[in-house]
């Protein structure tokens, strides 16, 4: 018999602070959104899991047509596998007979996809493969431009994607890329810059196909890019999942648009209020600045200064209303996936009042 948190039913303003908050009317339209597009432009969605880190989430997505997930770490898929997900990509490239050994095993249960940028990582997966004897899929990594990993485009997709195919342990289903290079280039620059992406993606594929290789998958398009990589040619599904939340970089930094609302968000106190600044509960154990500033909603009167380990200070801004000791502010992360895994719960509202609380299952799966 499931039993339900103390939470549920419970209205915001019993909440303590500082507590990370989903708005599900906001969630479920980004959902909708994100799901809808994929229809639309006749891809597959498989949107990436490393931000939300939650089964619960995950069943949500792929209740409204996800084919499966994006994970980042090897142990975030091993939890979602015991969730029930049946598809998963992991896309980052694995180095250790370990982790090749646990992918491996994971083929019993359901299908998971690794990548490879080297003949090394392809090598390594197919002896795992061999020992569990199992067929591992595998994706290529392409560098389509960020320069952090991935096959350079060219001939060399080619060869390794041949080395691939002599093994008989595993299956080439196609080729992946990551265009975060683009992220925050202007709405004009990114457009030119996910076509060259993308561009470098299709022309591996034009390779493979023409070196008699079946390349079924095309998978590319994050959050900050996804209005202008999912409808370019060759893409056959869209990872971006970070946009179910959103975020302050995402909107302020990557230009994403309104169609995609801030879902998640978290609730701070006042805890000093001062002649030139204010004092909250949410410091950088609660939530992150490093990649964008978090940003204080409907507080007019103070900006984001910096964090400390347990509190956040931000400073009077010109003509504004100083918010007093004891009120509760709602913050916007500046990038979600540097605060999520801070947190052990979403709790999830709905016009006011707790609806459900959905644990973060995968905090803390690093390896």
């Amino acid at each position: 018999m499931s039993i339900t948190h103390p939470l549920v039913g419970q209205p915001i303003d019993a909440l303590d602070t500082p507590v990370l908050l989903i708005d599900l009317d906001r969630f479920e339209s980004n959902v909708t959104h994100l799901a809808e597009t994929c229809r639309r432009l006749g891809i597959d969605w498989r949107p990436h899991a490393k931000g939300h880190k939650s089964p619960d989430v995950a069943r949500r997505l792929l209740d409204a047509g996800a084919i499966g997930l994006t994970c980042a770490k090897l142990s975030e898929a091993e939890i979602f596998v015991d969730a029930g997900v049946e598809q998963i990509l992991v896309a980052n490239q694995l180095a250790s007979p370990l982790k090749a050994d646990r992918l491996a095993r994971l083929q019993k249960r359901a299908h998971l996809i690794g990548i490879v940028d080297c003949a090394e990582a392809a090598d390594l997966l197919s002896a795992s493969a061999q020992r569990e004897s199992v067929i591992i899929p595998v994706l290529i990594d392409v560098d389509t431009g960020m320069h952090r990993t991935g096959v350079p485009p060219g001939p060399r997709v080619l060869q390794l994607a041949q080395h691939i195919a002599e093994k008989k342990s595993l299956k080439f289903e196609g080729i992946m890329g990551f265009e975060g290079h683009t992220y925050k280039d202007s709405p004009e620059e990114k457009s030119d810059r996910c076509a060259v992406a993308i561009g470098h993606l299709d022309e591996a594929r034009r390779l493979l196909t023409e070196g008699g290789l079946d390349v079924p998958i095309v998978s590319a398009g994050g959050t900050g890019c996804y209005e202008w990589s999912a409808h370019l040619p060759g893409v056959t599904e869209l990872q971006a999942g970070g946009g179910i939340f959103m975020d302050a970089m995402y909107r302020e930094a990557c230009n994403v648009g309104a169609e995609l609302q801030y879902a998640l968000t978290l609730l701070t106190t006042v805890t000093g209020a001062h002649e030139d600044h204010i004092v909250t509960d949410a410091g950088f154990k609660t939530l992150w600045s490093f990649h964008h500033p978090p940003r204080l909603l409907d507080a007019e009167g103070v900006s984001f200064e910096y964090l400390s380990a347990e509190h956040g200070v931000y400073r009077r801004t010109p003509g504004g209303t100083m918010p007093c000791f004891g009120d509760r502010l709602v913050l916007l992360p500046g990038y979600h996936d540097a605060t999520t895994y801070l947190h052990n719960e979403f709790v999830c509202i709905r016009h006011g009042v707790v609806e459900d609380v959905w644990p973060l299952a995968t905090r803390g799966a690093l390896t």
